[in-house]
């Protein structure tokens, strides 16, 4: 999956992720942390609506392989998605340098990572719940 325009998304700076991985998880909390503007709000696949982002992008919410980012009216995937969640953090605009590695050496091992991530990192049988200061950005 390269960037992706269809019909626009209605919200914006909404990040699309696997809410029973534990990693995924963990690069939610990264980035909410970090994200002192809070300007990014965050779906699990697993609710209803972020079923129905990941199906408007053509990622299966049963199996997903991508996380994904809404970011300026376009979806980003795979290292795309995450060069473009960091390179919005204050302190981390250096990441924009990383886009410069052809993304056919950025995905393998983006794919590699999440075809391996419930067995390296694990996953719960829920999504974990987001504590006070992140559940106002969770959007279900």
């Amino acid at each position: 999956m390269d960037t992706a325009v269809t019909e626009p998304w209605p919200d914006d700076d909404v990040i699309l992720y696997d809410g029973i991985c534990i990693f995924c998880s963990r690069w939610i909390r990264f980035v909410a942390t970090r994200d002192i503007h809070r300007r990014f709000r965050f779906t699990p696949i697993q609710s209803d609506y972020g079923s129905r982002l990941a199906r408007h992008f053509g990622i299966d919410p049963a199996d997903p392989d991508t996380n994904a980012v809404i970011h300026g009216g376009k979806a980003y995937f795979k290292s795309d998605a995450a060069l473009t969640v960091l390179s919005n953090l204050p302190g981390w605009q250096w990441v924009r340098v990383l886009s410069a590695v052809p993304r056919a050496l950025r995905n393998p091992v983006y794919n590699l990572i999440a075809t391996n991530r419930y067995r390296i990192f694990g996953k719960t049988e829920a999504c974990i719940v987001p504590d006070v200061g992140m559940r106002a950005r969770v959007i279900e």
